[in-house]
């Protein structure tokens, strides 16, 4: 088949002609006549070539190709997967109905809520971010005002969002929802506080530089499962404490259940509050029991009542304040605790002998190389050393005294290695509904929420905070809140199914799929990048379609 050019009248027409053979012989037959030639302009024959170039499978090189972008694409496919299969598009968007906003409220939250997921930034930071991504869903044009306003929505609707998260997440717990992990930490933040009484920003002991900064007190509650619960937002010089009362009332409200336990270490549940705790569940018709590490105030009876136990096991009971004492003893740790401390221990005292042996030259007119020493300096030397080796409590010295000298305090010490490798619990639970093994067991989850607060701080990056109104502070909590819900359920699958990767992997490797886009002549063209064997395992492991 090809084209042919006549002429008749004095006129040239084009037409596609085929040729075939009868008895030997070639034919000719006109097909289709296109048209008188002057009048085919390239217009009206484009599209036949292009045609013509698509069934053949080839592209015309005449038109030129132009690469507009690629943009990462598979991590935020797998999340938005995850986010529609639990429903919350929909839930959020319910919460956050309104007549007055000309955006969308809910795809700028999920839009943040990805964010920090992917890669964590600013808001304005999410802007760049958005250049470079293929986000499902989210206008070609979002302003950094709009993602304010979105923040503010959000904490206008809290309860609501808390509610229809809540709703959501129920069917992935237990049925009773009856255990409950409960830990506190502290967030960095900038700005100077002047949002009156309801400002969250106070100075504070910082967890992690031990000393002032700047913060608000985060609190996450945990399901047995790992699953972040609520979370609270508190000022940030809020005593430990005091945050409990608050946290259970509002999880009292969250969980009709007949029976609350709650998992605690030692700085957030204290004897001296129990019974207040009590009180309240009381009134809510509820029980509520309790998990706790004995309270420091309390850890000095300790060396004698766990002297007086008898382990089977590493495991073993008594009683305490009316309550079960249970205590969990490892002797390789003990001896490793016990090993270093006494390390620690004999450097110092070596120091100290130093110290006094400069002293004892000088009297009998021995000469030392720097300046002449005293016996006040060597007090205020040694004690600064005992202070940073936090040895105080096994190394006594008199600050009263004429001459420098310093003692080991062996009962101290003594107490401390009875202790070593030894968890002592406290729990309100009896024996016939939660065994020895178990209390020490439920207890060691808590060290779970540590690892979601280490999540938060680097993979999440919750830390610091620029914000300067309260109300974007609590937003920016929650926006992190959610993140680390999907961060959790990415955590469950993937471990449900015995997979090598963690979360902050997968997401990485999944980021690599993108989505290309190409112009051939006026015409845009676009795809996705062919998922490798190992990115389409992922998307099984997790029980997410893949990108089509």
């Amino acid at each position: 088949m090809y084209t042919r050019i006549t002429r008749s009248g004095g006129r040239s027409y084009l037409q596609l002609v085929e040729g075939y053979r009868v008895d030997g012989k070639v034919r000719q037959r006109v097909v289709a006549s296109l048209g008188r030639l002057d009048e085919l302009t390239e217009a009206k024959l484009a599209p036949l070539i292009s045609g013509l170039e698509r069934a053949l499978g080839r592209t015309r090189q005449a038109e030129p190709i132009e690469y507009r972008s690629a943009r990462a694409f598979g991590d935020l496919h797998a999340l938005q997967m995850l986010w529609n299969e639990l429903g919350l598009g929909a839930a959020l968007s319910r919460a956050l109905r309104s007549s007055r906003r000309s955006f969308d409220a809910e795809a700028l939250i999920r839009t943040m809520v990805f964010n920090r997921l992917s890669c964590p930034d600013s808001k304005l930071g999410v802007l760049r971010w958005l250049e470079t991504v293929e986000m499902p869903g989210v206008p070609a044009e979002v302003t950094h005002q709009q993602l304010l306003r979105a923040m503010d929505c959000l904490i206008d609707r809290i309860d609501a969002v808390e509610s229809a998260v809540l709703k959501l997440v129920r069917p992935l717990l237990d049925n009773e929802v009856t255990l409950l992990f409960y830990d506190l930490t502290t967030i960095r933040i900038h700005g100077e506080s002047n949002g009156g009484v309801q400002d969250v920003r106070a100075f504070g002991r910082s967890k992690e530089t031990h000393g002032p900064a700047r913060q608000f007190v985060l609190g996450v509650v945990q399901s047995a499962e790992g699953l972040p619960l609520l979370h609270t937002v508190a000022p940030g010089n809020v005593a430990e404490v005091d945050t409990l009362r608050p946290m259970l009332e509002h999880a009292l409200k969250r969980f009709p259940v007949g029976r609350l336990v709650v998992v605690a270490d030692r700085g957030l549940l204290s004897l001296d509050n129990v019974e207040e705790i009590r009180r309240l569940c009381g009134e809510a018709e509820q029980r509520l029991d309790f998990i706790l590490a004995v309270p420091a105030r309390r850890y000095g009876d300790m060396p004698e009542i766990v002297r007086s136990l008898t382990f089977k096991d590493g495991l073993a009971e008594g009683r305490f304040a009316d309550y079960r004492l249970v205590a969990a003893h490892d002797p390789a740790r003990a001896a490793e605790q016990t090993a270093r401390r006494r390390t620690r221990i004999e450097a110092v005292e070596a120091f100290g002998e130093q110290l006094a042996a400069k002293l004892d030259g000088q009297d009998t007119g021995a000469a030392s190389r720097g300046r002449r020493a005293s016996d006040r300096g060597a007090y205020n030397r040694f004690l600064r050393r005992l202070l940073e080796e936090q040895l105080t409590r096994f190394i006594k010295t008199d600050l009263g005294a004429e001459r420098f000298a310093f003692e080991r305090d062996d009962k101290a010490l003594a107490d401390a290695e009875v202790l070593d490798g030894t968890l002592v619990l406290l729990t309100s639970i009896d024996a016939a509904a939660m065994s020895t093994a178990r209390i020490v067991e439920r207890y060691k989850a808590l060290a779970d929420i540590e690892r979601g607060f280490r999540v938060l701080k680097s993979d999440i990056d919750i830390a610091p905070v620029h914000h300067r109104l309260p109300e974007r502070i609590r937003a920016h909590a929650l926006i992190c809140f959610l993140a680390l819900l999907l961060h959790r359920l990415l955590r469950l699958r993937l471990k449900a199914t015995g997979s090598a990767f963690s979360p902050q992997r997968a997401l990485a490797t999944l980021r690599q799929i993108q989505r290309h886009r190409i112009h051939i002549g006026e015409t845009e063209h676009s795809g996705i990048s062919r998922p490798t064997e190992e990115q389409l395992q992922l998307f099984e492991e997790l029980k997410l379609p893949p990108p089509r």
